[in-house]
């Protein structure tokens, strides 16, 4: 949509402790996770949901405790990552990159940890994607696409008569809602949060991508370097992203902008549905603008869920895993925060269910939704260096060719050294 996006407490243990996943001392195995937060405020965080959910585990499966630190996704990765660096792995995490702990023999496989029927459930291109040399290390979690969103009262007041298309008629559309006075007209998260997924979204709408067919990166190719120079000279330099430069812009803020009442259009997933609604927004949707029309493709986002062996635990953490997958535990998560399911047969359940009838455009997207390089053991890597360093490419006096560059240098290193 994909990124796949979280309370301090359960991971600061004590040096005197084992490890991240150590057993209590009572017979009782104590589980260690990390999520990520795809909550929008501390009243509906993800916090609460897994609270819930390793509740009723726990009833069911005496001996085995869970306990889940939520982080907020622009946190949750670099997290995860310093814990596996100090020899404190939790025994599970879910989060936006599972490859370079495969590739370093840190995760169980989903043969592993899964039932059979867990693993045939998962939609195909979802198990594939989680693949590292044909085996599945990274287990879907929560999938979306996106879509522009529009604020059909600030469009009103413009005089915009619908969604636009191609990417002149969203500059002149954004030109017509400053002119209206809004704050946003366009808004451009290019901030740490969710820049990798911002990104594609506008290097798929100008034809281009992180890779090409092959799979080998081409973030400086001539096609990303024309959409980067039209988002610099046409959006942003033009004063249509509003106050806050997209570099320091993070997908949450937008949303919450959004939300307000003070965006015209911004590209969003569908958890910004219920969050509009929330606030009465009454907006509008539709398939991304591309150069010359509708784009091609739209971005896809899974998020990983993933095993660690440095603590053991191999039976009880596929325990909690089939629970975690279990059919009613994919649909409430999909529903309370409007996300895509990654099982087949939630999807169906969804797409045949009235109630789920405003994410059937979500839904409908997926198929030719195009995901992160998630299979490269480099992509962790190359999606921090995005991050950091994308939105210069827009600021004023920014080189979007050097900048890809940059970056494009960074993503031969990282893989060449794999």
């Amino acid at each position: 949509m994909t990124g796949l996006t979280a309370a301090v407490a359960v991971l600061g243990i004590t040096a005197g402790l084992a490890g991240c996943g150590a057993d209590a001392g009572s017979g009782t195995v104590t589980l260690k996770m990390v999520a990520a937060d795809y909550g929008d405020s501390p009243a509906n965080s993800t916090q609460k949901y897994w609270d819930e959910l390793t509740a009723d585990f726990e009833k069911q499966n005496p001996g085995i405790e869970v306990e889940v630190d939520v982080r907020s996704w622009s946190e949750v990765d670099a997290h995860v990552a310093d814990l596996v660096e100090q020899g404190r792995a939790p025994d599970i995490a879910q989060i936006g990159a599972y490859a370079d702990y495969a590739a370093q023999d840190r995760l169980y496989s989903a043969d592993d940890l899964l039932s059979i029927a867990v693993q045939a459930d998962f939609l195909p291109a979802l198990s594939e994607a989680g693949e590292l040399r044909r085996v599945q290390y990274g287990m879907p979690f929560a999938s979306s696409t996106r879509l522009l969103f529009y604020n059909k009262e600030l469009f009103a007041k413009a005089g915009i008569s619908g969604a636009p298309q191609s990417w002149t008629e969203l500059a002149a559309d954004a030109r017509k809602l400053k002119d209206a006075g809004v704050t946003y007209p366009f808004a451009l998260p290019l901030g740490r949060e969710e820049a990798p997924a911002e990104t594609l979204m506008w290097l798929l709408s100008g034809g281009g991508g992180y890779t090409d067919n092959v799979g080998t990166y081409t973030l400086d190719s001539e096609q990303n370097i024309k959409t980067f120079d039209w988002l610099r000279d046409e959006l942003v330099g033009e004063g249509l992203t509003g106050p806050t430069a997209p570099g320091k812009l993070d997908r949450q803020d937008a949303f919450d902008a959004f939300s307000r009442g003070e965006v015209g259009m911004l590209n969003g997933h569908p958890t910004l549905m219920q969050q509009a609604a929330d606030q009465d927004v009454e907006y509008g949707m539709a398939p991304l603008p591309g150069v010359n029309g509708k784009a091609k493709a739209t971005l896809g986002v899974a998020d990983w869920m993933m095993g660690f062996k440095e603590n053991g635990h191999k039976e009880e953490i596929g325990k909690f895993l089939d629970f975690v997958y279990e059919g009613k535990n994919v649909l409430e998560f999909s529903e309370r925060y409007d996300i895509l399911p990654v099982t087949s047969s939630a999807s169906d359940a969804m797409a045949e269910d009235p109630q789920y009838r405003h994410l059937r455009e979500f839904l409908e997207e997926l198929p030719d939704s195009q995901l992160y390089p998630v299979g490269k053991t480099s992509w962790a890597q190359v999606s921090a260096a995005v991050k950091k360093d994308i939105g210069k490419a827009v600021a004023s006096g920014g080189d979007p060719a050097l900048v890809l560059q940059r970056l494009q240098n960074e993503a031969v290193a990282a893989e060449s050294a794999e």
